[in-house]
């Protein structure tokens, strides 16, 4: 038997091809048009009705076999002579699913693959280190993948160089298939045998803290100076900072002084993006990652392609989020690509007067079609790329390499960890997280979509403009949807009390744990009817919500996020410029934190009224980040 033919999943013919050619070519088989199939040494060979040839030699990818046809790569009929060779082998003993490692393909195999000089290039890019995310094979998904900084890969037959998949370009792909079993080695001999594992192959223990010590400076002066009085000239520092910290690899600081500098230039031009909660988190995060012992690339964003072409990519939209100041209004559309999610961002300045919702934008053009069918849609493109963030970018010059189509009920098939099915094993991946100030800086990280058993409750908060519902999984574990009215989605809290009361199916979000709850910002629901996007639903006159409730008060949430206040007023103003009420206002937001049980911020705050202080201010914003993540 021809073991890997048998072996190939429609998920991974889909994968090698795409679904249209797998659809199609299913229905020549069911409707008699299909090939008659002969094996003969291994080879399986099939002809069609109307004499198009194709063979199947041993070890020979499915791309690369001959067919007459003319076709490059994977066409409809090499599909079809797959499939005819299963259903004429399935009264044979199928293959049994034997748990393998894609760590016991050997180096000759990857020099076979990539070449003597690709693979000792391969060799040196590993041996920065990278953070890689694996998926051993199941028998319900005999496919074992290794999510990359730049790409996945996913190894569709075991032990078979020929059957890979990774949605980068050419140029890289084989690079990074030897990166995905040198991380699927270094697994097995650390003994790290989950289903999925999460970890840095090479480089070194912790983050070059050294290496920071400049930037920690200026972050240090900006903070006592404040963005209030921040000159210029610091200004040019962090930007020359930035670039030294690019220059060596050191993404993820990189990218929060970008952030830092864009902040303190807001605040300049006097601009909405300014917020001082936001400035004051940045500033703490330098030194969190600075002070962070954990694994480099995670911390410090280490060796991480800035930018990687993707090779005919396929990604399934999961609905938009509409963010708006009185300059402008930014999409952000979410993607699903594999066991990752991507988001495309665009941006329209808006005129003096004007305050468009997301219902307005909806026929606006992105990436060659308007946003309200990229909310909803399948696109299959070879004219993308992403960024080492998770930023999808679609070139709008080659539009004819994209296609588009409606999203149907293309959620029901996604992978996980994107689908969630139980709640209570969701619930305990995001508590082993660790804080979001030393996470790798990776955009949508946490938008999944859940499948839902049961709507067990949907209540109104008038005063706080919100809506909670209560689901539960096809187990019976719970998890509490919550959205909250904000002017550029009028009609989103309208909307989503229409899709709970219409037979929901699925819904997609960010999630995160408060209280030991999973909680969930919607941004779309599948019902019977298709995809509710929230954000882009007209406004329906006056909206009647059911199950009127008034939810009880947050009171960790409140001592921490008052606390937090003063800080980020404390940062604002900048250490030797504070008014002199500040310190009682954090001898009040240390007593509220006491009040709730959180003695350890509380004694931080304390010491920072105590003793002003780069370091003693340092120490309780992170601890009250934590505390406000955690809570």
């Amino acid at each position: 038997m021809r073991d890997d033919l048998l072996a190939l999943t429609s998920d991974a013919l889909a994968a090698l091809a795409n679904r249209g050619l797998l659809k199609r070519a299913t229905k020549d088989l069911d409707a008699g048009a299909g090939p008659t199939v002969e094996v003969d040494g291994g080879t399986v060979r099939g002809r069609f009705p109307d004499g198009v040839e194709v063979e199947l030699p041993v070890g020979v990818a499915l791309g690369a076999a001959a067919c007459s046809c003319g076709a490059q790569g994977v066409c409809r009929h090499r599909i079809a002579v797959v499939l005819a060779y299963q259903r004429e082998g399935s009264g044979e003993a199928a293959p049994v699913f034997t748990a393998w490692s894609p760590g016991a393909i050997d180096d000759e195999a990857l020099s076979g693959l990539l070449g003597v000089r690709g693979l000792a290039a391969a060799r040196r890019s590993h041996a920065a280190g990278y953070p890689v995310r694996l998926r051993r094979p199941t028998a319900a998904d005999p496919a074992a993948s290794a999510e990359l900084p730049s790409c996945t890969v996913r190894f569709l037959v075991p032990g078979e160089l020929g059957y890979v998949h990774a949605d980068a370009t050419a140029a890289r792909r084989d690079e990074f298939v030897a990166h995905a079993v040198w991380a699927f080695r270094e697994a097995d001999e650390r003994g790290l045998v989950e289903d999925v594992v999460r970890f840095d192959v090479g480089g070194s223990a912790g983050p070059d803290r050294a290496g920071l010590a400049g930037v920690l400076e200026l972050a240090d002066r900006v903070l006592l100076d404040g963005a209030a009085h921040a000159d210029p000239v610091l200004d040019a520092g962090l930007r020359r900072a930035r670039v030294e910290l690019g220059d060596r690899g050191l993404h993820w600081p990189a990218a929060a002084v970008d952030d830092l500098v864009g902040q303190l230039r807001a605040y300049r031009e006097r601009s909405a993006h300014y917020r001082a909660e936001r400035f004051a988190e940045l500033v703490a995060e330098l030194h969190a990652r600075h002070r962070a012992t954990g694994a480099r690339s995670q911390v410090l964003g280490t060796d991480v392609p800035a930018e990687t072409p993707l090779h005919r990519v396929r990604v399934t939209a999961l609905g938009c989020r509409i963010r708006g100041t009185v300059e402008d209004r930014t999409a952000e559309v979410f993607f699903a690509s594999g066991p990752t999610t991507l988001v495309l961002r665009h941006r329209w300045a808006i005129g003096e007067g004007e305050s468009p919702t997301g219902h307005d934008l909806v026929s606006r053009r992105v990436a060659g079609t308007t946003l309200g069918a990229l909310a909803a849609s399948n696109i299959v493109s070879e004219s993308a790329s992403r960024s080492a963030s998770r930023v999808l970018k679609v070139s709008a010059g080659r539009v004819s390499k994209t296609s588009i189509t409606p999203v149907g009920r293309a959620w029901e098939g996604l992978s996980e960890p994107v689908l969630v099915r139980s709640l209570a094993a969701e619930a305990a991946a995001l508590e082993r997280l660790p804080p979001r100030l030393v996470r790798a800086r990776v955009e949508a990280e946490l938008v999944r979509v859940v499948a839902i058993g049961e709507v067990r409750s949907v209540g109104y908060s008038p005063g706080a403009q919100r809506l909670d519902a209560v689901v539960a999984d096809e187990f019976g574990a719970t998890a509490r949807i919550s959205a909250t009215h904000r002017g550029e989605a009028p009609g989103a809290l309208d909307a989503l009390a229409g899709a709970l009361e219409s037979d929901p199916v699925m819904v997609s979000g960010s999630l995160r744990r408060v209280g030991g709850v999973v909680v969930i910002d919607p941004l779309a629901v599948l019902t019977g009817s298709g995809v509710v996007v929230l954000d882009l639903a007209p406004v329906r006159g006056v909206g009647v919500v059911p199950g009127y409730r008034e939810s009880g008060s947050d009171l960790i949430g409140a001592a921490v996020d008052a606390a937090l206040a003063v800080c980020a007023d404390a940062a604002h103003r900048g250490l030797r410029h504070l008014a002199p009420g500040v310190r009682a206002r954090l001898g009040e937001a240390a007593a509220g934190l006491r009040r709730v049980g959180l003695h350890g911020s509380a004694a931080a705050v304390t010491a920072f009224g105590e003793e002003v202080s780069a370091r003693t201010w340092v120490d309780a914003q992170v601890r009250l980040l934590v505390a406000q993540e955690c809570r």
